[in-house]
C-alpha cells in the first residue's frame, strides 16, 4: 500500500507527472519507478540497505541465466514470480520495502523491466551523493590499491566524487580505457593499432 500511495500522491498529482497509458516502457518510466524506490527508501531510513540489496539483485541477474530467463519469460504467472521474490527476499533478508517494491512491479506487469529500473535507482543514489560515474578497463588486471589510486586521481581531476566501475579486459592488449561521463581517455594498444589501421585504409 505504501508504494501505491507514493505513486498516487507524488507521481500523478504533486509532481504533475502522469503515468503513461502507453503499454511500452521507456527510460522515463524506469526513472519514475526508480525515483519512487529512492524516495521511499530515503524516507524510511533504509536507503543504504536497499541500494546494497539492489546491487545484489543486479549481480544475480547478470550471473544467473535461470533468474534472468525467469524475468524475461512472459509466460510466467504472477504467482510464480511472487514466490521467487519472496524466496530471494527472505533468504537474503531484504528490507520489507524492497520486497514490497519488487512485488509491486510484478502486479503492475513491470517486473520484466526490473533490471532497467534498479540500474536507474543505483544511478539516482549516485547522483544524489554528487558522484560521477566512471568506467575503467585495463588489459592487465589491476590490484585494489591501483584502482584506488586511479579513483583518487580522477577525483582530483574532475573535482567530484567518483564511482568507479572496473573491468579487466584482455582484448585491449595493453593500456587503459577510462570514461568519466562523456569524457573518454583511451591509452590502450588496441586503440592505437586501430588508429594506424584506419590511417592505412584512408591512404
Amino acid at each position: 500500500m505504501l508504494i501505491k500511495a507514493w505513486f498516487k500522491n507524488n507521481l500523478q498529482h504533486n509532481r504533475g507527472i502522469k503515468l503513461s497509458k502507453n503499454k511500452g516502457f521507456s527510460i522515463t518510466s524506469a526513472d519514475r519507478y526508480s525515483l519512487a524506490l529512492y524516495e521511499l527508501a530515503s524516507e524510511n531510513n533504509v536507503l543504504s540497505q536497499v541500494e546494497d540489496q539492489s546491487l545484489s539483485i543486479l549481480s544475480l541477474i547478470s550471473s544467473s541465466k535461470d533468474f534472468s530467463n525467469l524475468i524475461k519469460d512472459p509466460t510466467n504467472s504472477q504467482e510464480d514470480l511472487l514466490k521467487v521474490i519472496n524466496g530471494i527476499s527472505d533468504n537474503n533478508k531484504f528490507e520489507s520495502l524492497l520486497k514490497s517494491f519488487l512485488s509491486f512491479l510484478v502486479t503492475k506487469r513491470r517486473f520484466f523491466y526490473v533490471e532497467q529500473i534498479l540500474k536507474s535507482f543505483i544511478e539516482t543514489c549516485s547522483k544524489k551523493r554528487g558522484e560521477l560515474k566512471a568506467e575503467l578497463k585495463s588489459a592487465k588486471e589491476l590490484s585494489s590499491d591501483e584502482i584506488s589510486k586511479i579513483t583518487d586521481e580522477l577525483t582530483k581531476n574532475f573535482s567530484s566524487k567518483i564511482k568507479l566501475n572496473y573491468k579487466h579486459d584482455q582484448s585491449l592488449i595493453g593500456g587503459l580505457v577510462v570514461q568519466v561521463g562523456s569524457t573518454m581517455v583511451d591509452t590502450s594498444i588496441k586503440n592505437k593499432l586501430q588508429q594506424i589501421e584506419n590511417r592505412m585504409i584512408e591512404a
